[in-house]
């Protein structure tokens, strides 16, 4: 839990986030602006100057919801392509340098509905220096965390007088 929340802290400098929980690896937060799932890897290269992460975030106010987010824990080449695998299934991501995100809403649709099943998700990529780069993250509790995430962020019914 220290950690996700040291994740979450670090990877926002909005507003101080607040935990919505935890579920098995993953960990669901909310601040002013937003909610979001969050989760670290359970194996990837040592920490060089940032920590990677996966998230799936939501802006009640500017409109993107369910939106994954990738911070790569290298540095990406130029032109190298960010696969993200679960179990089996491979979806290209756009992005670059640290960070990269799903193409459009679809692929975002696609890749949560996958991460909802998913016991594994894999991110490789080439880094600057041309070696393999491979993320690897354990999905249990993803479902809940996004769901606890997408919860938060329902926009508020107005009460009536």
């Amino acid at each position: 839990m220290l950690l996700l929340l040291g994740l979450a802290m670090g990877s926002a400098a909005l507003a101080q986030p607040r935990p919505l929980g935890v579920f098995g690896t993953w960990g669901a937060f909310h601040d002013a602006n937003r909610c979001y799932a969050i989760t670290q890897p359970h194996q990837a290269p040592p920490v060089a100057g940032w920590r990677p992460f996966v998230a799936v975030g939501h802006w009640p106010e500017r409109g993107p919801q369910g939106q994954l987010h990738v911070r790569l824990s290298r540095e990406k080449r130029q032109g190298s392509a960010v696969l993200v695998r679960i179990d089996g299934r491979s979806f290209q991501l756009a992005g670059g340098g640290r960070d990269a995100w799903a193409p459009d809403a679809a692929a975002d649709r696609e890749i949560r509905a996958a991460m909802r099943t998913g016991i594994d998700l894999i991110v490789e990529t080439r880094s600057t220096t041309g070696q393999l780069v491979r993320d690897h993250y354990r999905l249990r509790g993803a479902a809940t965390a996004m769901d606890a995430a997408a919860l938060a962020c329902l926009p508020r019914r107005r009460q009536s007088s």
